[in-house]
């Protein structure tokens, strides 16, 4: 896999979709920047990080994605690689706070942005921008944030760290369309709070107890209310408050 290594960027999603849009660039490439000035989030959400500190990265996926309906799939194997990784560096109490946060205890260490582009011929190519919080150790503004070193009381190899998740998400994408049903399984598994009565907030402020029962094909949060209905949310639809 090809690894771009930058000093500074913008956006490290940005840059690689500007790349891909103009050359014809290898699949699984990685572009890592040490600090990124406009880094996104969630549906127009910010993704702060200290320089020098933290691993800011994103990946190109092409050939996995067929239509809109498979969006999510790539989410799942994302936040999955990513979680598989981190428990297996002793990482503890690793979840995934859907859709895709990656928590350690309730302190958040993962964030995820994908963004696919539909291209003239059809083809789908996605950017899965991921950034972890390795070796920061202030989270003075950030109190539901933590990091790799603080919990595990070390400092990581953000490189290494990088190529670890890509290759553990080459190898799960490769063994899609046998494993398919095991991957969401595991997911699940991971899912913070599923099957625990968990207070929310919608986007009308109200406040409201649900209980997690699992993610529709599409991603959409699925909970059961007090009146035993099932209601589905989109991203950014519901909060969840912890």
């Amino acid at each position: 896999m090809k690894l771009i290594k930058l000093d500074a960027i913008d956006s490290t999603n940005d840059f690689l979709k500007a790349l891909a849009s103009q050359d014809e660039v290898e699949n699984f490439t990685i572009v890592t920047a040490e600090n990124q000035t406009k880094g996104k989030g969630q549906v127009g959400g910010v993704w702060k990080t200290q320089a020098g500190k933290n691993l800011t990265m994103s990946v190109l996926v092409k050939d996995f994605l067929f239509n809109n309906e498979e969006f999510f799939n790539l989410s799942v194997l994302v936040s999955l690689s990513v979680a598989e990784i981190l428990k297996s560096l002793n990482i503890p109490d690793i979840f995934i706070k859907w859709p895709n946060d990656i928590l350690s205890y309730n302190k958040k260490l993962v964030g995820i942005l994908i963004e696919n582009t539909l291209k003239s011929d059809g083809r789908i190519v996605s950017v899965v921008g991921i950034g972890i919080n390795v070796n920061q150790t202030d989270f003075d503004e950030l109190p539901n944030a933590s990091s790799l070193a603080v919990i595990a009381g070390k400092s990581f190899d953000k490189e290494g760290l990088a190529i670890l998740i890509v290759e553990k998400l080459k190898e799960k994408i490769q063994s899609w369309k046998t494993e398919s049903q095991n991957f969401w399984n595991d997911y699940f598994n991971f899912l913070f709070k599923k099957g625990v009565p968990t207070a929310f907030r919608d986007n009308n402020n109200k406040d409201f107890m649900g209980i997690i029962q699992g993610v529709s094909s599409i991603g959409k949060l699925q909970v059961l209310l007090e009146d035993d209905s099932v209601v589905e949310f989109e991203i950014k639809e519901v909060k969840m408050l912890y």
